[in-house]
């Protein structure tokens, strides 16, 4: 052992030198060793020959012309060599046989199921790796459509995809908890029979499985966009298969979009009961263009603050109290957006996961040192600040909130206007709801390079009516991603077309919708059942009780505890042992 450790441990000149050499290989040695090595694997295999390979070697050499056989010289060559090209021969015959049969087997068209780590709705999210769709690029209003059980009454992009879509709705429902207790604890009860339910969101796997839970609690359902881009056209295929009718596909058009929505309202033999809406798109159309259908409703539920026509209509939460403050507001409706679980969980943890999906899809930007201007610091800007943060960027936020600018300030960031930063901006980002944050004025004076994106629910923060003229020019180089070109070269990146960046150009996490989507079904339920007279025509927010009730059905994903107040310590606090925990203003 102790020698042995001796070698290996010696160097180069103390090893013995072997007393052989192999010859150094020529190209004659090489032919010489290769004929050797033909010539013994040719005995091999005529040694070892089966009657069935000889019947192949016979017609091998069948095959062979009078031309070839006046050249081939048997006496020099000798039997085996023969057989040895006898046998390469028939080995080529072999795979061209093989290759033949291959050719005969049945293929499917379209691209292969993908795995759900690179799954086809995140391609179809964002497919700027360059494949090129195989579905059909003609309008989905002029294809006749049918599902395997009869099913018309729908408009999507391709029905073929529902099997595809119905594995991501299933992988989605591991991640939304409240959801399927709901199902399990109300599905016998049918809270929702009889309900109508016309709705207008996003129509991804998370939604998906609401839409389901809506229909398993009774309710009839039908369905629009309510963002021209989110829409996962696997998912709505799924939808439709379910018996679910489908208006929606992912790159609508402006007058497409509205064709869905009067799709989803004015079906025959049909009138909805109550709405839910995310960004008021779907209650303004029935405001508007079926006065008599809205006053009949029971009930509208609202997720978000502004909606994709909030520019020139009633739209969000913020245009439902605008029209009870004026009177118009002729049914009951519910305040999910500024709940505390929408509030607390969603506008804040999935925008803090999401915002960088997003960014790296359709940029592949590296964030560490980037100069990164986040227009509102509300729930949503302050997940976005986190996420941006925490990768190393250099955070700016324009506020017109004091208090919110004061947390900013607290957390660390810089405050300042959108004027004196924008020169050295690598990257704009708005949050506020708002329009004409960002301006032809802003882009201006953006440098080379600057990324342009909206994390707002409405597509009006940014200006881009004051971007398409003719002295500028858009180049579409990924999808959603578009370059705005200078005269002078410069180039600006806008993501999205100005819309919501996450869910246009990325996925969210199951988990953190399950949240919001139990919240709606609680919102649906609670207005649909409640006796006459508790709720008047306005706005309400969503009972404190049934926030809490909804947090609660999450919290055994993470097996976590919650402690039991004593009778002594409810009463020193002056509430129930059983909550709620806060005051109805609490947010």
């Amino acid at each position: 052992m102790a020698k042995e450790k001796k070698d290996i441990g010696s160097s180069w000149e103390d090893l013995a030198l072997p007393e052989y050499f192999p010859e150094p290989c020529t190209e004659e040695r090489a032919e010489e060793e290769e004929e050797e090595d033909t010539e013994e694997a040719a005995k091999d295999s005529a040694v070892k020959c089966s009657p069935t390979l000889l019947r192949m070697l016979k017609a091998a050499e069948s095959r062979w012309t009078p031309r070839d056989r006046d050249k081939a010289e048997p006496s020099k060559l000798g039997r085996k060599v023969s057989e040895a090209e006898a046998l390469k021969t028939n080995m080529q015959i072999q795979l061209n046989d093989q290759q033949e049969e291959f050719n005969k087997l049945p293929t499917k068209t379209g691209p292969r199921p993908l795995s759900h780590s690179v799954s086809q709705l995140s391609a179809d999210c964002f497919s700027s790796v360059g494949s090129v769709s195989s579905e059909d690029e003609s309008p989905p209003q002029q294809k006749p459509q049918k599902t395997s059980k009869g099913l018309t009454d729908f408009c999507i992009k391709n029905i073929k995809q529902a099997a595809f879509g119905r594995k991501e709705i299933d992988i989605a429902q591991q991640g939304m908890p409240a959801l399927m207790i709901l199902r399990k604890r109300a599905g016998g009860e049918k809270p929702l029979a009889g309900a109508k339910v016309v709705g207008c969101t996003h129509i991804t796997a998370q939604t998906a499985v609401l839409i389901e839970t809506l229909a398993a609690l009774g309710a009839q359902c039908r369905w629009a966009a309510c963002n021209i881009f989110s829409t996962q056209n696997a998912v709505a295929a799924a939808l439709a298969e379910g018996g679910i009718s489908v208006f929606a596909w992912k790159g609508e058009s402006e007058d497409d979009f509205l064709w869905c929505i009067d799709r989803c309202v004015a079906a025959d033999s049909w009138e909805p009961n109550l709405i839910l809406d995310d960004g008021g798109d779907l209650t303004q159309w029935i405001y508007k263009k079926y006065p008599s259908l809205f006053k009949k409703l029971k009930g509208i539920v609202e997720e978000s603050v502004t909606g994709h026509l909030s520019s020139r209509c009633f739209c969000g939460c913020f245009r439902l109290y605008q029209l009870s403050k004026a009177g118009k507001l002729c049914v009951p409706a519910m305040n999910v957006n500024d709940s505390v679980t929408k509030q607390k969980f969603d506008n804040i943890y999935c925008c803090k996961e999401s915002i960088l999906d997003g960014l790296k899809r359709t940029t592949d930007v590296m964030f560490g040192g980037k100069q990164v201007v986040v227009c509102g610091y509300g729930e949503v800007g302050k997940g976005c600040c986190a996420a941006l943060k925490g990768l190393g960027a250099v955070i700016y936020v324009t506020e017109v909130d004091p208090i919110c600018a004061l947390q900013a300030c607290m957390d660390g960031i810089r405050v300042i206007t959108l004027s004196e930063v924008i020169r050295h901006a690598d990257m704009v980002i708005t949050c506020t709801g708002n329009k004409d944050v960002v301006t032809r004025e802003h882009f201006d004076r953006m440098r080379n390079g600057c990324i342009v994106c909206n994390m707002g629910h409405s597509n009006t923060e940014i200006d881009l009516a004051s971007l398409r003229t003719t002295e500028l020019k858009w180049h579409r180089v990924r999808p959603q991603v578009d370059h705005i070109i200078w005269p002078d070269g410069k180039r600006v990146v806008l993501l999205a077309e100005g819309r919501l960046l996450n869910l246009s150009c990325s996925t969210v996490p199951s988990f953190v919708l399950s949240v919001t989507a139990a919240t709606q079904a609680l919102a649906l339920i609670e207005l649909y059942n409640a006796p006459a007279g508790r709720y008047k025509q306005d706005v309400y927010l969503l009972p404190k009780k049934m926030d809490e009730y909804v947090a609660s059905l999450h919290l055994p994903m993470f097996d976590a505890h919650v402690t039991e107040l004593t009778d002594e310590q409810a009463q020193y606090l002056g509430i129930s042992k059983h909550g709620p925990f806060k005051p109805n203003y609490y947010r």
